[in-house]
């Protein structure tokens, strides 16, 4: 089988001609491309899929968050849109209301319950501790379960509820997309675990996050969107945060060791969606490669029309516009 989505990503500065090629994890690898048509998307993730759950949830991420597309906070941590925001209206949906937030919300086409810092394993601290999200993959299943049974007895009762929520037959044809994980690989770091360490607990990441694709398959869900993890080295807090020998960054001013261990996740990730696939067979599975991509971005900078590939959008100070 081949992949299924072409998308090209847009922002209002600049027009990327960057596909995210999205192998499908069957043995073939061939690439195609047709159209693709969803009613409705759900998501799960952490920060690079937030669209306003941390806000609603512990108040508005402040501008500079915001101002280059919405030209206000926008829930997102970013300047601008992010990636589920184009798949969104590449899929000519509108972008995704966080389950978390009540005010203007419309999920007549799907929810996010995504929020930054999550986890795919219940965290142990909190989050003024460590800025790891309480709301992990387990809760953000939770939150979809409930909201999947309690839209259906709003829904039927019409007026604005038949407006704001699903019909029951979009959770059987909708988009789910998962982007997580990348915050469990540096929880590890932040309790001083070694590299190994680290790649020892991603097993049991990936089993949990079977778990919850196998949830979602009972509930219905057939069509899943999984992005890996990107290049952890190159992030500007991880830069910034954790001790570094200079003799493990590389020619473009990332560290190795971090980018090693994102790659060992992604792997790992790779081979837990093809023993998925056998297990659910009326599912679509697609693995998306943002690793290489963002690598991409990074590596030429130049060419994409970026400055600085290292330096925060929307922080403040420091060699990396990151002050913690």
């Amino acid at each position: 089988m081949e992949t299924r989505f072409l998308l090209r990503l847009r922002d209002h500065h600049v027009l990327f001609g960057l596909v995210i090629w999205a192998t499908l994890v069957l043995p073939s690898l061939s690439i195609s491309v047709r159209s693709c048509s969803f009613p409705a998307m759900f998501n799960f993730g952490d920060s690079n899929s937030d669209t306003g759950g941390l806000s609603a949830a512990f108040g508005q991420a402040p501008y500079p968050n915001g101002e280059t597309y919405f030209h206000t906070p926008s829930g997102r941590y970013s300047d601008g849109r992010l990636l589920i925001d184009f798949i969104a209206e590449s899929l000519r949906l509108p972008h995704l209301s966080a389950f978390l937030d009540s005010v203007g919300s419309n999920f007549s086409h799907g929810a996010n319950f995504a929020t930054a810092g999550s986890t795919i394993r219940p965290p142990n601290t909190t989050i003024s501790q460590s800025g790891v999200s309480p709301i992990s993959l387990d809760v953000q299943l939770v939150q979809f379960l409930d909201f999947r049974t309690r839209s259906q007895i709003y829904q039927k009762k019409g007026e604005v509820f038949g407006k704001l929520l699903p019909k029951k037959e979009y959770f059987s044809q909708a988009l789910y997309t998962f982007d997580i994980g990348q915050n469990d690989l540096t929880a590890g770091y932040k309790l001083n675990l070694t590299t190994e360490q680290v790649k020892a607990y991603v097993p049991d990441v990936l089993s949990q996050l079977s778990h919850t694709i196998k949830i979602v398959y009972e509930q219905g869900g057939r069509s899943f969107w999984i992005h890996n993890t990107g290049p952890l080295g190159c992030l500007p807090y991880v830069l910034d945060r954790f001790l570094i020998n200079p003799a493990q960054i590389d020619k473009y001013g990332c560290a190795d060791q971090f980018n090693e261990v994102a790659q060992y996740f992604n792997q790992r990730l790779k081979e837990a969606l093809l023993h998925l696939k056998k297990d659910l067979p009326l599912a679509a599975i697609t693995y998306v490669d943002v690793y290489s991509v963002k690598r991409t971005l990074i590596t030429q900078t130049k060419k994409y029309g970026f400055g600085n590939p290292l330096i925060a959008c929307c922080g403040h100070g420091g060699k990396y516009n990151y002050n913690r």
